[in-house]
């Protein structure tokens, strides 16, 4: 497809946050981009004002332009559940999902994308951040607003794509990769991958399409991804970790509660694998400082230095534009105040996301009181991965279990956050920790119990995919 000769663009679904990148990069590639969604307000309505994207605020088959040149949807919906969708596709609009348009667009490239189950939004918006303070000039798509970008997205005018890509549904399958940096394979999204094999499947096959000139950078921590990394993929591997088998290793890792320092050498490696000239096995890259907290953004600033080193970064300019990264939205994001209290906002809706996060949290904040109000995302997924969830929340002092948030994808029911509850109870009381466990159901009474029991110096989490983050919103805007 050729989007030089695609003027006028409609997004149905446009305030997901990968409509949202999708949607800002074709509009400042000179598209003329409107959309409909839901009248509710979300953390991209500002990057769509932003980049001009006209939004109608309900569904209609008469919002689609009838001069419109293609229609991008969310699989969020189809032709049952939306009026907008059935009519695109039963007319002669040129219509496609969200990522068949995104694969359209990033196989003309010279794509790289971010894949994993973790730690995907930080990575690709971390090494864009890098690749344009390093001038490469790269356009990029991240699934979060970027402080540092105003939005979801930029355009460089260098043949580099740099995007955050989405394994659900399969959404891999629509692209062509020039390079990929895989953080971790880690069993999500039970309603569309019955087994854990499958999911890992998915990952598998997507670095088998690398080319013999392309590479791929690899957590070599990961045990799934040690087993597939060299075996499958055609191109150059490179790997990181914190023991001495990969090729980067960061070693020496400090904190002072602000910062994270930590020191970075050429490991063992793989002998038929050299690294990228001048580099040699056993090189001192040397010491590096980060803003971002806890021991998971180690793993990811070393792939964006793999990653930078291998795209031929010169290594101060690596070390001083990691260091001034400033994260995304909704990754441990610190709103403001509320009564002395600092409200954060953070996306994690996996068991090893929780642990990770709260244990960052641990370590920047010491024996402030953590006050954690989490919202499952989907029955699907709490009730494949329930006992893990019973078992992520140790760090916290005081926890609250709000209702599941479903899919409209999936049937509801099979699982309960009073179950879910009643389950950390008991784990608590057989591993003898001491915290506050309660179920609340609804987000307006998690926000009226935060507005009574909120002390200062508590640091409020508010931790999950969906909509929680309008807690936080109301308690600092009201």
């Amino acid at each position: 497809m050729d989007f030089k000769k695609i003027k006028k663009i409609y997004l149905i679904g446009v305030k997901g946050v990968g409509m949202t990148m999708l949607g800002q990069y074709l509009a400042a590639q000179g598209a003329q981009v409107s959309g409909s969604d839901g009248p509710e307000k979300y953390m991209t309505d500002a990057a769509l004002k932003n980049s001009g994207i006209k939004i109608i605020e309900h569904f209609n088959a008469a919002n689609i332009p009838k001069d419109v040149d293609l229609v991008i949807y969310s699989t969020a919906y189809n032709a049952e559940t939306n009026v907008e969708v059935a009519v695109a596709l039963s007319g002669k609009i040129k219509t496609l999902t969200y990522a068949q348009a995104l694969g359209e667009v990033f196989n003309q490239k010279y794509g790289l994308a971010v894949v994993g189950s973790h730690g995907k939004t930080t990575t690709t918006a971390w090494l864009g951040y890098v690749m344009k303070m390093a001038e490469l000039e790269p356009s990029v798509m991240v699934g979060a607003s970027v402080p540092q970008f105003n939005g979801c997205a930029l355009t460089g005018e260098s043949d580099y794509l740099l995007i955050e890509a989405d394994e659900y549904q399969n959404k891999l399958k629509y692209y062509e990769p020039k390079a990929v940096i895989l953080t971790n394979i880690d069993y999500d999204h039970p309603d569309f991958f019955s087994t854990a094999e499958d999911y890992k499947n998915v990952f598998l096959e997507f670095i088998k399409k690398i080319p013999v000139k392309g590479f791929l950078v690899a957590n070599f921590d990961d045990p799934l991804i040690r087993k597939i990394a060299r075996v499958n993929c055609r191109g150059q591997v490179i790997t990181y970790a914190l023991n001495e088998a990969a090729d980067y290793v960061a070693y020496d890792i400090k904190s002072d509660g602000q910062r994270q320092y930590f020191k970075v050498k050429l490991g063992a490696g793989d002998e038929d694998n050299p690294p990228y000239p001048p580099l040699s096995r056993g090189d001192e890259l040397g010491d590096f400082s980060i803003r971002l907290c806890g021991r998971h953004n180690i793993y990811n600033a070393l792939a964006v230095i793999a990653a930078s080193v291998e795209l031929g970064i010169e290594l101060f300019k690596i070390r001083k534009y990691l260091e001034e990264f400033s994260g995304a939205a909704r990754r441990m994001q610190v709103l403001g105040e509320f009564k002395g209290a600092l409200v954060i906002d953070d996306y994690a809706h996996h068991p090893t996301e929780i642990k990770a996060t709260l244990e960052a949290l641990r370590q920047k904040y010491g024996g402030r009181k953590l006050v954690v109000a989490f919202h499952p995302h989907t029955f699907s997924r709490t009730k494949a991965l329930f006992n893990n969830f019973a078992q992520s929340f140790s760090q916290a002092d005081e926890l609250i279990i709000i209702d599941i948030y479903g899919s409209a994808r999936e049937k509801q029911g099979g699982v309960s956050s009073l179950e879910l509850t009643r389950e950390i109870r008991i784990r608590n009381q057989e591993s003898g920790i001491r915290q506050t466990v309660d179920h609340i159901p609804t987000l307006a009474e998690c926000e009226e119990y935060l507005r009574r029991k909120a002390k200062r110096d508590d640091i409020i989490v508010l931790m999950g995919a969906g909509d929680i983050f309008r807690v936080g919103n109301n308690l600092l805007s009201k």
